[in-house]
């Protein structure tokens, strides 16, 4: 037996009557309520807006200098260990 999630969040959204015609139509052509289509939508165009900021593709020369900068030994940075050390004041 398949478990379902409780839903606990709403969104609300206005949209012009030529909108909801085209997302209703859209929604039957796929056999789905608009409920699903809408967050099945919403939830493939979020997942590339994210995508888009955590992928970055880089070619193969800039590979390689990426790993090469890697592999460099640490270097001690005093100035930033201080700020790092520092009580950031917004804390509380």
């Amino acid at each position: 037996m398949a478990r379902t999630q409780t839903k606990e969040s709403r969104l609300a959204v206005r949209l012009t009557a030529e909108q909801r015609e085209r997302i209703d139509q859209a929604a039957a052509a796929e056999g789905r309520t608009v409920t699903d289509f809408a967050i099945a939508a919403l939830s493939e165009r979020a997942g590339h807006v994210l995508a888009d900021r955590r992928i970055f593709p880089v070619g193969s020369a800039q590979w390689e200098r990426f790993v090469e900068l890697l592999d460099q030994p640490v270097r001690s940075l005093p100035r930033l260990a201080e700020l790092l050390a520092r009580d950031p004041g917004w804390a509380e």
